[in-house]
């Protein structure tokens, strides 16, 4: 049976630890080479199939390869291209057959969250709707912390323990001036529908009075009167509060503090900005002195912090998305499976595509204080392990040594193609 080619490529928004996934697809590739030739890493996600922008990633150095488990973003590049069924766009299933075919591959790897595994379970039904052979497993990715079937989603762990060292630090800033200056300081987090790396900021939590003194989740109508409340009598007591927002929070008629009409190209609401809304509130009704930060991209790009649990199991996703692969498993995500929640301990295990795709998982309601506002203590226990451990990069001239791949084509075979 000869070797065929491969392809990956990276979707969705990125994060600190994609790259350690990719770095355990291609190098476990290469421990198969009568299964898998070369593997192709697609310019920008699915994109690169599309206009038949493939990387041949055996150019790069094994060096450079091994590094990406140090370095963070996305590698290849990555999209926010959704592909819709079969019937709506019929000429870019044609385009990715046609390419596989003009390339020989036979393997399909595509790293992303919840909408990046629906295109990875559309693909693998092209061998049976196009006639052509191709094995396709998913390998999970999303800050969220929404993947079905595995216990925590690569990505979400390292971008809690950045949010929880940041909410840690801003907290005893503000304590230190709150007696003349600040007394109300606001971060807001990502997270859309599902309150998960909000929640990671209760971790920073401790006796001394650190850490946030109140979370906003999506999974809570917001209350402006009972909001307000509880920031006045914590600022009253404490002489300062410290609030985490996540940029999902609603009101109870499901419209988003920060929602600016605008949508993305997966069809989602634009969110980000809830933070100066929350402070107008304060200012306004409270009379306090505020300020306020957006992690934005920032915690979603600190390699320099990442957990060490969050990058070993990155990079065991990737290697057993190839594994599965070679095993001949199709339609398939790998996953994590916790066998142990103190020690914490983990293994590999596998879901249907069929089943993880398009499934957000929220926060349980007993990880949610009565009052809304905080999280409790099978909250911490289950998060606490996930932050564990500290991976630093390498450094040089005291600024973390990222690694920037060649990234050399794949001479293209096909007619140029315009996605529609």
């Amino acid at each position: 049976m000869p070797a065929y080619n491969a392809f990956y490529a990276q979707s969705g928004g990125v994060t600190p630890v994609i790259n350690a996934s990719a770095a355990g697809v291609l190098q476990t590739a290469a421990k198969y080479p009568e299964q898998i030739n070369k593997v192709y890493a697609g310019e920008d996600g699915i994109l690169g199939a599309l206009y038949e922008n493939l990387i041949d990633t055996s150019l790069e150095s094994e060096s450079d390869i091994d590094a990406l488990k140090m370095t963070p973003s996305g590698a290849f590049g990555s999209c926010r291209y959704k592909l819709k069924s079969l019937e709506q766009h019929r000429a870019e299933y044609q385009r990715l057959i046609e390419v596989f075919k003009a390339h020989d591959i036979r393997y399909f790897f595509y790293n992303g969250g919840g909408d990046s595994q629906d295109t990875a379970y559309k693909v693998s039904q092209l061998s049976e709707s196009m006639n052509y052979p191709i094995t396709c497993v998913g390998v999970p990715k999303t800050i969220d912390n929404d993947l079905p079937f595995t216990d925590c989603s690569p990505g979400f762990a390292s971008v809690a323990k950045y949010v929880a060292v940041s909410i840690l630090e801003a907290s005893m800033h503000v304590a230190s001036m709150s007696s003349s200056s600040t007394k109300v300081f606001v971060m807001e987090v990502m997270g859309r529908h599902a309150g998960w790396i909000a929640a990671a900021s209760g971790l920073a939590a401790d006796h001394r009075g650190l850490g946030p003194d109140i979370i906003l989740f999506p999974e809570v109508d917001f209350d402006q009167q009972a909001f307000l409340a509880k920031v006045a009598a914590t600022v009253k007591a404490k002489g300062q509060c410290s609030i985490v927002v996540s940029e999902g929070a609603h009101t109870a008629d499901g419209k988003f503090l920060a929602d600016s009409g605008v949508r993305d190209a997966f069809g989602h609401a634009q969110l980000g900005g809830v933070a100066p809304v929350v402070t107008g509130m304060i200012k306004d009704k409270l009379g306090l002195k505020c300020h306020w930060a957006v992690c934005d991209y920032l915690q979603r790009s600190a390699r320099h912090i990442a957990s060490k649990t969050d990058v070993e199991q990155a990079y065991a996703l990737g290697q057993a998305a190839v594994e599965l692969a070679i095993a001949g498993k199709n339609a398939v995500m790998p996953t994590i499976v916790r066998t142990s929640n103190s020690p914490y301990t983990w293994e590999i295990g596998h879901a249907p595509l069929a089943d993880v795709a398009n499934v957000e998982i929220k926060m349980p309601s007993d990880y949610i204080s009565a009052d809304g506002f905080f999280t409790t203590e099978r909250c911490r226990e289950y998060l606490s392990p996930l932050i564990q451990g500290e991976d630093y990069p390498s450094y040089t001239n005291g600024l973390p040594d990222y690694v920037v791949l060649k990234k050399q084509k794949v001479t293209k075979k096909l007619p140029p193609f315009e996605v529609s």
